[in-house]
């Protein structure tokens, strides 16, 4: 009630009565929070816009602990997280959180608490079963099954222990999306749709801007991309997560507590940044150890992460196809049957189709034997020029502590603080290391070799002081000041200022202001990936050092190309003559190498508990922020002459159009780099929740985000990717007639546009209800839960390049003792 910043909470209750089939699932039921799904074992949490697939602005923690894949940046869904029969309440703090939480929780962070096994001994079992892809024309209905298990024991009066364990199989959802991102390659020719030779639907890899060719057929220049292959072909949509804890605590006495956790997890699904990637065998494990005390928090852990037998699936399909029949073997094909086709008189469309065949004669098909064994060996080829392997080995070390200054005076009986004050301090400390394997990670450092271990460190703390005031400590006023620094880049302050005012207990108006920081996470700042002939590496000076100063941004080269294009079709010019005219199209690459992320934040709320004994809570909000900075990735060659180095500064501009119109003669680069915009966006949510009198509890939630505008907009991707409104409905009761409850929740959302990477448009709004019914048996202590989440089955995307969510529905068995 009295917290300086929205927080929202689900406790035990809300959990029991969601009707998503998990505690994960149901936190896209909080008001606020926004879920991106790229594979049903793996959704993405995000708060306040900006979203996307590797959410690494939003921190997501366990009991205090941070369960990120370390080369990600962000986490995995909650396979690193606890089972819902661990969890015991969910907490998510909206918003810039940096100031306590530290760089990596610019857009907010969640926190997940688990059962005490002190306070929640005894076993307890659950079983899931269920079926998805239901009315599903491509696949049909598939069965779905979890399984978990805990065990708590206290062992006399000092310690105890847990372990848990959670087995899920499923189908996963599809990504069937065959909308051509490249609709206009062939205009100037009059070939679209069906017709266009250079087609690059969605979900379908392989046939990208880099496995497109030009070919000059008949006098024109043509677009032709390589055929390509479905997601459904080179991915394995069968997945599963077995994941596992034990934790031993320790109690000294009642206000000490001292506890070892280890986490695992070995899971199969798919995921999305750039490009979609199968993971398969993909393992994580996390030690932590922690010490609770009133005046100390203290925690070190350690995680580690393999990616095992995981591969790029645009990666696979486009080597299946050169390594079926190499690009300039293919083209040749191509063009010869071009010009066999037209000679007897074929129509141009009819030429295309036929060259195609032609040059596919032979191509491997997806489901027989060859292709499998194909796609297994490209799969373990470490090389995404020639295969499609993703081999990262990482780990991440972090140490932190905090202590309650004011706690530990007043208990030493000093007089240094009045009682009316407060003090926290706190300092913490991060390293990821990462074993290069010379293709996704290299040790650019000078001096060391480039296989030898990279660590990417950062020190920080903040002080943190409070005051009471006012009769009955109605004012509450906290000041923050965060430092953070790493060796690439200067000390970083992140203040923090928050007034709480609450003329009753009942209402309580909040305000603060803060600023965060964000520095670059690993892969952003070191990757070093050979990627379709696009090789993508870090912003970090010592990773790309030179390579901004001589290149020129690809949208600017994809313009002069296709003027060029249509200047030979259909203005009568030839190439030379094409290339000399249109050469001003090009533009030099403006961006510079990698700075952290920035956030400046207002927020002001109001938390209420009205009606008699409070029944009715209302919390409203309001935030503005500003931006700048932003992370980003940018396209960009380099001119290189005949022989493969870079052209001379002094190039003349014919010299520089020249290369840039021949892919031969340019170096191709994705860069991570910042936006030189500034982005402005505000927006607000008002939630009410109403426990009647009888049991039943209902709510309802309303969230409106809003990019207000963009100064100095530079064509980098501002991705804000968040539905303008957003809604819920909920209404649910635990017991309604003899143990037996339902709970009812209704989302909808606003349509909006998404931009990444991989693809921009706009995602179709759409709604989804979800139900469940219950029974309990209390002497047994059974629970029976029959739901389904999009219970009326209405196939939506979350995001654009990702896959279509239908419904599940199960029936959930919980036995305790």
């Amino acid at each position: 009630m009295q917290s300086p910043v929205t927080v929202e909470k689900l406790n035990a209750r809300a959990l029991r009565l969601s009707p998503a089939p998990s505690f994960f699932d149901a936190l896209e039921q909080v008001k606020g929070v926004q879920v991106l799904a790229p594979s049903l074992g793996f959704k993405v949490l995000n708060a306040r816009g900006f979203a996307n697939t590797t959410n690494v602005r939003f921190a997501q923690l366990v009991d205090g602990i941070d369960n990120q894949a370390p080369h990600i940046g962000g986490p995995i869904g909650n396979v690193l997280g606890p089972s819902d029969l661990d969890i015991k309440s969910v907490e998510i703090v909206p918003g810039t959180a940096a100031a306590l939480y530290g760089l990596n929780a610019i857009n907010g962070l969640a926190n997940f608490s688990t059962r005490n096994p002190f306070a929640s001994e005894g076993l307890s079992a659950q079983q899931k079963v269920g079926v998805n892809h239901v009315n599903d024309p491509n696949t049909g209905a598939r069965p779905y099954s979890e399984t978990s298990l805990r065990f708590a024991r206290v062992l006399g009066s000092k310690w105890a222990f847990k372990v848990n364990g959670t087995y899920l199989r499923g189908y996963d959802w599809m990504a069937t999306d065959q909308t051509d991102l490249n609709p206009g390659g062939n205009a100037s020719t009059g070939l679209l749709g069906a017709d266009n030779p250079a087609r690059d639907p969605v979900s379908s890899y392989g046939n990208e801007s880099s496995n497109r060719s030009t070919l000059t057929l008949g006098g024109k220049s043509y677009q032709v991309a390589r055929t390509g292959y479905l997601e459904r072909d080179v991915v394995d949509y069968h997945l599963q997560t077995l994941k596992y804890d034990a934790a031993l605590h320790y109690k000294p006495n009642e206000r000490t507590e001292l506890a070892y956790t280890y986490r695992g997890a070995r899971f199969d699904n798919v995921y999305q940044r750039s490009n979609r990637f199968q993971l398969a065998d993909y393992r994580l494990q996390q030690h932590a150890l922690q010490l609770t005390t009133p005046v100390v928090q203290a925690r070190a852990y350690f995680t580690q992460e393999n990616t095992g037998q995981s591969y790029n699936l645009r990666s696979a399909a486009e080597n299946l196809d050169r390594s079926f029949k190499p690009d300039n073997a293919w083209n040749a094909d191509y063009t010869a049957e071009w010009n066999r086709a037209v000679g007897q008189s074929q129509p141009v469309a009819a030429a295309h189709a036929a060259a195609r065949t032609f040059a596919d004669a032979g191509r491997l098909q997806p489901g027989t034997l060859e292709f499998r064994q194909r796609l297994n060996a490209l799969s373990d080829i470490n090389n995404w020029d020639q295969g499609a392997a993703l081999r990262v080995e990482a780990d991440l070390l972090h140490t932190e502590v905090q202590t309650n200054v004011g706690q530990a005076l007043r208990q030493a009986g000093g007089k240094g603080l009045p009682a009316w004050a407060d003090v926290l301090v706190g300092a913490d400390h991060r390293t990821y290391f990462v074993q290069p394997d010379g293709n996704y990670f290299i040790n650019p450092n000078p001096g060391r070799d480039q296989f030898s271990t990279l660590a990417y460190s950062k020190t920080g703390g903040f002080v943190q002081t409070g005051a009471r005031l006012l009769p009955g400590e109605k004012l509450r006023l906290t000041a923050t000041l965060r430092a953070d620094k790493n060796r690439y880049f200067d000390l970083r302050f992140n203040p923090r200022l928050t007034a709480v005012y609450s003329p009753t207990a009942r209402h309580n108006f909040r305000l603060s202001y803060q600023s965060g920081y964000r520095f670059p996470s690993l892969f952003e700042g070191f990757s070093n990936v050979n990627s379709g002939q696009v090789k993508r590496i870090g912003g970090l000076r010592v990773m790309s050092d030179g390579v901004f100063e001589g290149s020129y941004l690809r949208s600017s080269i994809d313009a002069f190309n296709a003027a060029v294009t249509r200047a030979v079709n259909t203005g009568g010019q030839s190439r030379s003559q094409a290339i000399a005219a249109n050469q001003s199209l090009l533009a030099r690459n403006p961006y510079t190498y990698l700075r952290p992320e920035f956030v400046r934040s207002w927020e002001v709320g109001y938390k209420a508990a009205l009606l008699p004994g409070g029944r009715l809570l209302a919390d409203v909000d309001f935030y503005a922020n500003t931006y700048r900075d932003f992370i980003a990735q940018v396209e960009a060659y380099v001119p290189l002459t005949p022989d493969g180095q870079p052209l001379p500064a002094t190039a003349s501009p014919n010299a520089v159009a020249t290369a840039l119109n021949a892919r031969a003669t340019q170096a191709r680069y994705r860069l991570w780099t910042n936006s030189r915009s500034r982005v402005y966006n505000y927006g607000g949510s008002l939630g009410l929740r109403y426990d009647v009198p009888g049991g039943l509890l209902a709510g309802a939630s309303a969230t409106y985000a809003r990019l207000d505008r963009t100064e100095a907009a530079d064509g980098l991707e501002a991705g804000f990717n968040t539905p303008r409104w957003s809604y819920n409905l909920n209404l649910g009761h635990e017991n309604v007639y003899r143990h037996l409850g339902f709970g009812l929740n209704y989302r909808w959302q606003t349509s909006y546009f998404s931009e990444t990477f991989l693809v921009s448009g706009t995602v179709p709004a759409y709604g989804t209800l979800d139900a469940q019914l219950s029974y309990h048996l209390p002497a047994p202590n059974l629970r029976f839960k029959l739901g389904a989440s999009n219970v009326l089955n209405r196939y939506y995307v979350s995001y654009l390049g990702g896959p279509s969510v239908g419904g599940l529905y199960y029936l959930q068995v919980t036995y305790g003792l």
